[in-house]
C-alpha cells in the first residue's frame, strides 16, 4: 500500500492538532520549494533526512521490449535521493537491503 500526501497531512494534523487544511497548504509548498530549489541550483541536503540531486544520465543503448530492436535513449536529467544517517538508522538500511518491517505494523523509532 502506498501512503499519499493526504495521508500524511492527515497523519500530521492529528500529531500537532493543526487544521488539516493548513498542514496541506505546508506540506504542499514544502514540496514546491523543494522542486524550485532542485530546478535553480541541482542538490539540496536536508540533515539526517537525505541528499536530493539532479543528475544527468548518459545516452545509452536499449531494446524495444515489443519487437526487440535496438534504439539509442538520450541523456536525460534525473533527480536522486541518498538517505540520510538517521533515515538509514531508523529503516534499517544495510548493504542497500531493506530491513523486514516490524511485527504489529510499529515502526522503529516511533512514539506511537
Amino acid at each position: 500500500m502506498s501512503v499519499t500526501k493526504n495521508d500524511m497531512v492527515i497523519e500530521i494534523a492529528k500529531k500537532t492538532g493543526i487544521e488539516q487544511q493548513k498542514v496541506k497548504q505546508v506540506v504542499q509548498l514544502t514540496l514546491d520549494t523543494i522542486i524550485e530549489i532542485l530546478s535553480k541550483e541541482g542538490r539540496i541536503e536536508l540533515r539526517n533526512f537525505g541528499v536530493f540531486e539532479v543528475r544527468t544520465r548518459k545516452p545509452r543503448k536499449a531494446r524495444n521490449p515489443r519487437t526487440g530492436e535496438e534504439v539509442m535513449v538520450s541523456s536525460k536529467r534525473v533527480v536522486t535521493f541518498k538517505a540520510g544517517k538517521i533515515m538509514d538508522e531508523r529503516i534499517g538500511i544495510t548493504d542497500g537491503a531493506p530491513a523486514p518491517a516490524p511485527a504489529g505494523g510499529a515502526v522503529p523509532g516511533s512514539n506511537g
